[in-house]
């Protein structure tokens, strides 16, 4: 009895606290009734369950709904959406009960975040098809995804009581889906969250690294950016301008990607911090005009680096995000980012969309948002059915970091970075790019495959005797120009399919073979195909002219063969030593280990990645769950395989690894001098007795740089001999890189 009261007392304030801070965005009586009637309805569904934490169920939809109303700004059929989104999934009540208590439009947002139920085949998984669901609702209403990443995001503030093969599920799905749409919204609170927590789950000692050595300079920063920011409130001041100067600090996880990404110390991390401007408009000025003014007012303080300047007033991102960003050298000759924003943009640059909307009835224009979300449509219209294309597609060419390019008459367009002129052709219409067979950039020729730049302008040159061509599908990145790509090409190889497979089918009937469907797959094999489908085009084509096919077919088989007409193929699978091999038990840690008289391992190293013994690794077993593939905790195709196959991750730990060698990638730097390449091949092998696959060395301006690749057997021998080659003279730094691949 006693819980149960420290429970109620619980709810209750977590509920008071929602209910005082949605009170501004409820309209009437009718709405306040109706948010407490959802929060009854959840509280008495989930009375009696907790989460992981330990803490009653209702606070996390509780949670949920004070993030839909303090970080993103939502109002009444959200919050009550939020109240009630795991309702069904995990309750009694129905769809049908949601839409006569509260209408058809919360019951649609409900189904919206309700997940989907069922056996897929094995060419999707479950968490794919959420994610393309939850991508669906966008054609219909945007507030399920803004809900949902309210969910995912307090579910990442309580990642901590998950066990481990759960978090990096979650962690992988998160950075490989969430982080990027939170981004392409406009959500910047929420991405940045999510991002650092994370990195903290999976890189916990380089977050606490980085933590540390940002909370140790903080009150030196403080001091710096008060001395830099008098000055620039005096000026604005005796301008008459109303604004605020906000100084928001670079996240961890920001600072910990461009220390990985440029391969630097935390020291050499210049931008620990950014000034923001935000002035509250005069009238009879525009934004953009008051934008420059304060930008020339704080350039007649601090001079300004020009190659940094970014006129995002002008030519709002595809988030709808606007500002004017410059840089400038204050004290002490420390470079200083500056953001200067209206009031109205600083609202669009925390909230996003939803910020957008509210001042976007002041204007009929089309933004960059409307159209990016047109383009999410048109992805829904013409994609096919393989969920894990769609949303490689949807990543790389609807989330991915956009350039900004222009018509020959000057209209802005947004492409995605490494775009290509056939991307933009399609971009431009679809007509186009069917015919495109080259572009004039800035006036210059350039091919296809040239790849796009921000302020380029671009005109596209046609050919009526021009068609999409299959290599298209390696130049083109958008998913607009793949997937018109792809129609054409489907179009016009179907009647060349069903000539080949008659023709197939046919000569296969020639030669004895009763049911010619059934060694189609062989065929596929034999001639070293990807699919039946490749095979008949080509045989429609001419490509195969089919004069070998009796010796293929007798390349094809086996020892236990089928025999039809005085040939014989293969039926079944050759790969006897994995069919008998037992399943793996996912509940426990599986060891990795090496066999010294075979020199075999018992796993798989993943070629991306690289990881050796000693490495922060998750494995993921195969779809047979009889082999294990180990992928470094921060590989990028580990979140990927973490977000559409978490139910593959498996635990798994290292054993003493003493016979095999793993490859590493070193890079080094310092002082050219005469003897370093020797000095260095004499410490690796001479003295550590280290075998170099392959060294480069290359000096230029007394600086000498190199890469070595050599093998260990595990973490502790290359720290060592990194300890070792930093003791060599005139070598001042050595790392361990990611090949390139």
């Amino acid at each position: 009895m006693e819980q149960e009261e420290q429970d109620s007392i619980l709810i209750q304030q977590a509920f008071n606290e929602l209910w005082a801070l949605c009170q501004d965005r409820l309209k009437d009586e009718e709405e306040r009734q109706g948010v407490r009637l959802a929060f009854n309805i959840a509280n008495a569904s989930h009375r009696g369950a907790r989460r992981r934490s330990g803490e009653p169920y209702i606070m996390h939809p509780i949670a949920v709904a004070r993030i839909v109303v303090e970080d993103i700004g939502l109002a009444y059929k959200s919050i009550v959406s939020a109240l009630l989104h795991d309702v069904v999934e995990d309750t009694d009540y129905t769809l049908e009960d949601i839409r006569e208590m509260f209408g058809d439009k919360i019951a649609s947002i409900v189904e919206g975040l309700t997940k989907i139920e069922g056996i897929f085949d094995k060419t999707t998984s479950l968490q794919a098809e959420n994610f393309k669901r939850i991508l669906q609702t966008m054609n219909d209403d945007m507030r399920v995804i803004l809900i949902k990443l309210a969910d995912r995001l307090h579910n990442m503030r309580t990642l901590e009581y998950m066990p481990e093969h759960k978090r990096l599920k979650v962690v992988g799905e998160t950075m490989y889906f969430f982080v990027p749409l939170a981004n392409r919204l406009g959500l910047y609170n929420i991405k940045t969250e999510l991002e650092d927590i994370s990195l903290k789950a999976s890189e916990p000692e380089e977050y606490r690294a980085v933590k540390e050595k940002l909370d140790a300079g903080a009150p030196e920063r403080q001091v710096f950016i008060e001395r830099f920011v008098q000055p620039v409130k005096e000026k604005l001041d005796a301008a008459g301008i109303r604004f605020e100067v906000n100084v928001p600090a670079k996240s961890v996880y920001s600072v910990w990607k461009k220390m990985n990404t440029q391969h630097i110390p935390f020291e050499e991390v210049y931008d620990l911090f950014t000034i923001c401007v935000v002035f509250h408009p005069q009238e009879g000025k525009t934004e953009r005009a008051q934008c420059w003014e304060i930008y020339q007012l704080i350039t007649d303080i601090y001079r300004s680096r020009i190659d940094r300047l970014h006129d995002w007033s002008d030519t709002p991102k595809v988030n709808g995000y606007e500002a004017l960003h410059c840089t400038v050298i204050g004290p002490m000759g420390s470079w200083v980012d500056v953001q200067i924003r209206s009031v109205r943009m600083e609202e669009i640059a925390h909230r996003g969309v939803v910020a957008y909307w509210k001042y976007k009835d002041a204007t009929t224009q089309e933004t960059e948002l409307d159209k990016w979300l047109q383009q999410v449509k048109e992805m829904f219209a013409t994609s096919d059915n393989n969920t894990f294309e769609f949303l490689e597609h949807f990543r790389h060419g609807l989330l991915d970091s956009e350039v900004y390019v222009y018509t020959p008459k000057g209209k802005s367009k947004a492409l995605p970075k490494g775009a290509t002129v056939l991307d933009f052709a399609y971009y431009v219409h679809t007509a186009i790019g069917n015919k495109a067979i080259a572009g004039k950039v800035n006036h210059k020729l350039q091919s296809l495959n040239y790849v796009l730049n921000s302020g380029d302008q671009i005109e596209i040159i046609t050919a009526e005797t021009q068609h999409p061509q299959s290599d298209w599908l390696n130049i083109a990145i958008t998913p607009k120009a793949k997937i018109q790509i792809k129609e054409f090409l489907k179009s016009e190889t179907q009647g060349l399919q069903q000539l080949g497979s008659s023709t197939l089918d046919d000569r296969l009937k020639k030669l004895g073979v009763p049911d010619p469907p059934r060694v189609f797959g062989k065929l596929v094999k034999a001639y070293k195909l990807n699919n039946k489908y490749e095979l008949f085009g080509k045989v429609g084509s001419g490509q195969l002219d089919l004069s070998d096919l009796s010796e293929k077919l007798q390349y094809c088989a086996e020892k236990k063969p089928v025999r039809y007409w005085g040939l014989q193929f293969l039926l079944g699978s050759s790969d006897k030593q994995k069919e008998n091999a037992a399943p793996i038990d996912k509940k426990t840690p599986y060891l990795l280990e090496e066999n010294v008289a075979s020199k075999t391992l018992s796993y798989t190293v993943a070629t991306c990645c690289e990881p050796i013994p000693g490495d922060d690794i998750t494995g993921f077993i195969d779809e047979t769950e009889k082999s294990v593939t180990i992928h470094k905790k921060k590989c990028p195709i580990a979140h990927q395989l973490s977000a559409q196959h978490g139910d593959r991750i498996i635990q798994v730990r290292w054993s003493k690894h003493t016979a095999m060698s793993f490859l590493v990638h070193l890079e080094l730097r310092g002082l050219d001098r005469i003897g370093i390449l020797n000095d260095l091949t004499n410490v690796i092998t001479g003295e550590l007795n280290v075998n170099i696959r392959r060294i480069n060395l290359e000096a230029h301006d007394g600086i000498f740089e190199s890469t070595i690749d050599l093998y260990v057997h595990d973490t502790n021998d290359l720290d060592h001999l990194i300890d070792k080659v930093k003791k060599i003279k005139s070598v001042e730094t050595v790392k361990r890189i990611e090949k390139e691949n």
